[in-house]
């Protein structure tokens, strides 16, 4: 019984011995497998390293592009919408969008036109009063001054007349004095009767014209002094006729004063009806860009301002991607290194190209920029905006839309 009992008892004992050797396998296997997966783990993570090093990439980007808004510069009431002018509707560069009533700046244009009509003739009536002015004022100038010579001259000429009546009364006076001795000689002669009458009657006759001569010539030494008096009254006045004429040349000057100023009148006028046609211009709201319209505010008959926002219009033709790199990624990143952009919307990728570098960090640019000359200064990672073109072709049915999230990813090296 014994003997059952210890063979019973030897397999036993070889089956526990064999379960003590089965562990150190398995730990063996398994560290193997540990080694294996980290093996793969590292050259994963190497290729991905040699990969990764070549490219940069940011989720934080987005689609961006040009937003036309378009306001009125005058004050009017909306007469016509555009049907085809409504939000998410495509419209073409040119196409009229929307009008307002024109009529008072109508008006205005024709009450400018009539004033400039009214400012052509003035400005005409005044350049042609120039050469006549100068002519008129200049020659009664010439006139007066040759006026005034010949009364000088004229002076001149009386006194002279004067000087030879003086002399021919003091040789008057001489001869009827010494007709007047005669006559009275010769009348106590003929008293006497030593001489005749009629020789005595043809000395008294001698002694009366004498006389009648000297009466004369007093006469005329008087009207040559009364023609001299005359003469230089009239030097005077032509001395006064002289001055007056010598305003020609302010006469000319204002003239042409006149001229610049109705000429200036006449540029006003014309810069007014260039301001109307403006104004009325301004009546005719067209689109400056095609695209998509946007935020319409603007219905008929409403009554807007000058700079009143009336609609959006988002060009589709000239779009970019603005992808926000952390400072970090940017060292080896410069224009015009090839980008793979991955829109979200349409779950694509498209092909772009590095444009524009930032001037500055994208923190600058907002409202209150940080400020850090406190000392209390924390170091952040800053991004800046990189600004990425899309390639041509790459969107054909301008699929993409301003503000569409994308992935951009920028082959570096």
């Amino acid at each position: 019984m014994s003997t059952a009992t210890t063979m019973d008892e030897a397999p036993n004992t070889t089956s526990s011995e064999g379960k003590k050797d089965a562990p150190p396998k398995t730990r063996i296997s398994r560290k193997l497998l540990l080694f294996v997966v980290l093996a793969v783990l590292l050259v994963a993570g190497l290729c991905y390293w040699l990969y990764a090093r070549h490219y940069e990439s940011t989720d934080d980007a987005q689609v961006d592009g040009h937003f036309a808004q378009l306001s009125t510069r005058v004050t009017g009431t909306v007469t016509y919408v555009n049907p085809l002018v409504e939000n998410d509707r495509y419209v073409t560069a040119g196409m009229l969008l929307l009008e307002l009533d024109p009529r008072d700046y109508q008006a205005d244009l024709e009450h400018a036109t009539a004033t400039l009509e009214t400012k052509e003739a003035a400005a005409n009536a005044a350049k042609l009063q120039v050469p006549i002015t100068q002519a008129s004022a200049f020659s009664q100038l010439h006139l007066s001054e040759a006026a005034r010579e010949q009364a000088i001259e004229s002076v001149a000429a009386a006194e002279a007349d004067l000087t030879a009546a003086q002399a021919r009364v003091q040789q008057d006076e001489a001869v009827a004095g010494r007709a007047e001795r005669d006559r009275v000689r010769y009348a106590a002669l003929v008293e006497k009767r030593e001489i005749s009458r009629s020789f005595y009657d043809a000395r008294m006759t001698d002694a009366a014209a004498t006389a009648q001569t000297l009466a004369s010539d007093i006469a005329a030494v008087k009207a040559a002094q009364q023609r001299i008096a005359e003469a230089k009254s009239l030097v005077t006045e032509r001395a006064a006729q002289v001055a007056s004429a010598r305003t020609a040349p302010q006469q000319y000057s204002d003239a042409v004063a006149h001229e610049s100023s109705a000429q200036g009148e006449l540029d006003q006028a014309r810069a007014d009806v260039h301001t109307a046609e403006l104004n009325l211009s301004y009546t005719k709201i067209y689109a400056p860009v095609s695209g998509v319209v946007g935020h319409k505010t603007v219905e008929l008959g409403h009554r807007i301002q000058p700079g009143q926002s009336l609609l959006t219009v988002v060009p589709l033709d000239d779009i970019w991607i603005t992808a926000n790199f952390k400072e970090t990624q940017l060292r080896h990143m410069h224009p015009g290194q090839p980008v793979t952009i991955h829109v979200d919307t349409f779950g694509r990728d498209y092909k772009g190209t590095v444009e524009d570098m930032a001037g500055a960090a994208g923190p600058l640019f907002s409202l209150f920029p940080p400020e850090n000359a406190s000392g209390n200064y924390v170091k952040i990672v800053q991004r800046f905006p990189i600004r990425i073109r899309i390639d041509k072709g790459e969107d054909p049915n301008h699929d993409l839309r301003p503000g569409m999230s994308v992935e951009a990813t920028v082959k570096v090296r």
